[in-house]
């Protein structure tokens, strides 16, 4: 008789002390494995029970954490039945038989465990994430509407390539880029979850293309026209010129992060949150342009739950994560279109959305001496080679400086 388990798989332990979650099939000895989709931190696994523990407070974790022990268990109960049956049918079965009548060709389907990843994203609570790789998957089922993993070769990836490129609206080199990332993470996580081989892999033969572009930034004198703009106490242009000079100048935040921060997040001197986008801590430290700017909006009755920069509804935070992204989206769209207005009015001839801010931030703080590795903690980079660009940025003006010795 074969036995089914759930499993916490500690050998496939990865570098951010997470493992896959499989199904364990035992069958005279010898085992197979099935993938769950799911990789989580070990100190979030209750062994006794077999389940997901809700470790961290909040709805939405509490909520995450049930529907996903709900699937596993409902899945659980479908292979020991699946077991069930092949035993009845059958006296002498293996492990690997009843893994293959089980997962069958589903194992190789990759839309199949494709939607599984994008799936988690929305699970996850990224709503984001989640949103454009579904786009990935949807642009893709267009061009193939049926693919296993031994389809997608370094031959296919080229024509699938060039029809992005040749569309009727084509795609650009960087978009086809970011896709093309998210097909390989699905390779990766398929491999890490035993679900393909590694020589399956098309990415260890074909290389993903990208191309630079420029980063748009405003000079010393930009951002000062920028902030001298006149604009009526209290209204909507006021703020979002606030909002884009206090990122300039406070380590060019994120506007989804300007827009969610309260005033229980400043201590007096610096703000101290945890970015949106990599859920890292951060402190900052607010120089005086940015304290002038803080002071401007503090009140008398402020409370610490407070938004310091009001947008969003005070309630936002009682909502889901995907109605928390709209109203984010939202915003930035409203802030992105007042600021095009203060630049043209400011005589800037510069495509400025919000970002503009933290290249700013950046280039300008390498100008003043910051060391890199400094720019790329106060940034909130995952890595420092993120924030070399900047560097580049700042060592090819030098260039031109230098250019003046030739006159």
């Amino acid at each position: 008789m074969a036995s089914v388990s759930i499993v916490l798989r500690k050998d496939k332990l990865n570098k951010n002390n997470e493992a896959p979650i499989h199904f364990r099939i035992i069958k005279d000895r010898k085992i197979s494995y099935i993938a769950t989709g799911y990789i989580i931190d070990v100190n979030d696994w209750d062994d006794g029970n077999k389940k997901i523990k809700s470790t961290r407070k909040g709805r939405d974790h509490k909520e995450t954490t049930a529907k996903m022990n709900a699937i596993i268990s409902k899945r659980y109960s479908d292979i020991q039945k699946e077991v069930i049956d092949l035993e009845t049918l059958k006296k002498h079965v293996s492990s690997k038989n009843v893994k293959d009548v089980v997962f069958g060709k589903k194992a190789e389907d990759f839309y199949s465990f494709a939607d599984t990843v994008v799936n988690n994203y929305d699970i996850d609570s990224k709503p984001g994430t989640f949103s454009r790789t579904q786009s990935v998957i949807k642009k893709l089922k267009l061009y193939a509407p049926k693919l296993n993993f031994n389809e997608i070769t370094p031959k296919f990836l080229s024509e699938y390539e060039n029809y992005l490129k040749t569309k009727k609206k084509p795609n650009s080199i960087n978009t086809i880029h970011a896709n093309f990332k998210f097909i390989r993470l699905v390779f990766n996580k398929a491999y890490q979850m035993d679900i393909i081989d590694l020589s399956l892999n098309p990415f260890l033969k074909y290389k993903i293309k990208t191309e630079k572009t420029q980063r748009e930034y405003l000079t010393e004198e930009e951002l000062l026209a920028f902030y001298e703009v006149k604009t009526q106490l209290g209204s909507r242009l006021d703020l979002h010129k606030d909002m884009f000079v206090f990122s300039a100048y406070s380590g060019g935040l994120r506007v989804s992060d300007m827009l969610q921060l309260q005033w229980k997040h400043f201590d007096g001197s610096n703000i101290n949150f945890t970015i949106k986008k990599t859920n890292n801590q951060l402190s900052i430290k607010i120089p005086n342009k940015g304290l002038e700017i803080l002071n401007k909006y503090k009140k008398e009755d402020t409370k610490s739950n407070d938004y310091i920069f009001e947008m969003l509804s005070p309630n936002t935070f009682k909502l889901t994560a995907k109605e928390i992204d709209d109203a984010i989206s939202s915003a930035t769209a409203q802030i992105n279109k007042n600021l095009k207005l203060l630049a043209t009015d400011a005589e800037i001839e510069k495509n400025i959305s919000f970002h503009i801010a933290r290249h700013t931030w950046a280039t300008r703080a390498l100008k003043k001496g910051i060391s890199i590795d400094k720019v790329s903690k106060l940034m909130g980079h995952a890595a420092i080679k993120e924030t070399q660009v900047y560097a580049k940025i700042v060592n090819s003006e030098l260039d031109k400086a230098m250019d003046a010795f030739n006159d």
